[in-house]
Parts: C-alpha cells; sequence; structure tokens
C-alpha cells in the first residue's frame, strides 16, 4: 500500500514516514503545496495524509483538486486547528478523516488502515483469493489455514495482483507500486521477475495453485473466478 505524506513540519514528516514505513507502509513525502500537487497529478496514493496549512497553498485546495479530477485517494487531514468548519469543509471536499495535532503515531497507523480496508476492500480485515486467505491487518498470509511467511514486497505485491485481479498489470505499475520513487533501480524490471518467482514459489509449496499469470511484452495479472 502506497501513502503520500503532506505535512511541512520536517520532523513530523520524518516521524510518519519512519513509523508508517515500519509498519509495512510505501511511503512518499513532501513539505509543500507545489510538491504534493506534483505528485498527486502523477500517481495515485492509497491514502494521502495531509496537512491544511502548507507553504504555498492549502491542504483544502488539494481536496478540491482531488474532487475536480475524480481521484479516488483515501485522505486524512491533520491540523493544529480543532476547527469544526475545517473538519467540515475537508469532509465536504471528500476526506474520509480527520486529526488534530498532536497525535499519536500509532492513532494515524490505525486510521490508515481502516480508509484502506473501507476503500480497498468493503471494510473487510480478511480477503479471499481462491484458497489464498490475507489478513490486510496483520500483512499475513495463509493457504489452506497454514501460515505462509513472505517478504514485505512479495506481501504488497500479492495483494496488489488481488485488489486488481483479472486485469493485467504493467511492470511499470508494479514497480511504481512497489518502489514509489526509487523506481528507477526496477527500471529493467528483473527485481519484478524475481519477486513474481518467489512468490509462486511459496504458494505451490505450500499446496496453493498459481494464478499468476504472465502477460509477455506487459506485465502479470491474478487470474481468479
Amino acid at each position: 500500500m502506497k501513502l503520500l505524506i503532506i505535512e511541512d513540519e520536517i520532523s513530523l514528516n520524518q516521524s510518519m514516514v519512519e513509523f508508517l514505513s515500519a509498519s509495512g507502509y510505501l511511503c512518499e513525502s513532501v513539505l509543500n503545496f507545489k510538491d504534493a500537487v506534483e505528485k498527486i497529478e502523477v500517481y495515485d496514493y492509497d491514502c494521502i495524509v495531509l496537512d491544511i496549512m502548507l507553504p504555498g497553498g492549502s491542504g483544502l485546495q488539494i481536496l478540491q483538486y482531488l474532487k475536480e479530477n475524480h481521484k479516488t485517494d483515501g485522505v486524512i487531514i491533520i491540523s493544529a486547528k480543532d476547527s469544526l468548519e475545517d473538519k467540515i469543509n475537508g469532509i465536504e471536499l471528500g476526506a474520509d478523516d480527520y486529526l488534530t495535532k498532536p497525535f499519536h503515531l500509532s492513532e494515524l497507523s490505525v486510521r490508515v488502515a481502516a480508509i484502506i480496508r473501507r476503500k480497498k476492500f468493503n471494510g473487510q480485515a480478511l480477503i479471499t483469493a481462491g484458497e489464498i486467505e490475507v489478513d490486510t491487518m496483520g500483512k499475513s498470509i495463509s493457504i489452506h489455514h497454514q501460515n505462509v511467511e513472505l517478504t514485505q514486497k512479495e506481501f504488497q505485491l500479492l495483494l496488489f495482483l488481488i485488489i486488481n485481479k483479472n486485469k493485467v498489470i504493467s511492470k511499470n505499475a508494479i514497480a511504481e507500486h512497489l518502489w514509489g520513487d526509487d523506481m528507477d533501480i526496477a527500471s529493467n524490471f528483473d527485481f519484478i521477475y524475481a519477486h513474481i518467482k518467489n512468490l509462486r514459489k511459496k504458494i505451490i509449496t505450500a499446496g496453493g495453485e498459481d494464478r499468476i499469470r504472465s502477460i509477455y511484452g506487459v506485465g502479470y495479472k491474478m487470474q481468479l473466478p
């Protein structure tokens, strides 16, 4: 799951990135309005953590941009002002949640997970794909009720394939999802092939069916009924 942190306070920005990265999310961050707009123009995010007061503009303007462009990224507004007006304006513009500074990073993580669960998995913590059961909160999978150990990248890749089941996903889209700003390191896509190979091996070894299809010259898809 990929997050964008938009917060101009450097120490808080770094703290959120470190905490949420340790929780298994791929985090990108910016410090001002201009860089934030450039990011959301190009990329989609599972959740955006958005400060209202930003150098160069307002978080509410970013919400307006997301709404006008029919973007479906989840959004949590964070602000030092416990203002009812800010909350109402944010929710009307499409924000999913609101946190007032200061807040505990663990609470932020829980709220991020809840938004992703609601938007991507209809509020369910457990999702199934054939014989594979994915615990989106525990970030673990089981096959035939037996736990299967995956690396963080393998888990992210499998979940991305399941979310987009029966759709062909380009190698470029997978690289962006798994590496974000560092996707250049996967430019020859050898990293993706290695993760796909390892993921298939672990699924088959656990008694599961290999449902990952290679689409020559394009990418991969998860074939499910």
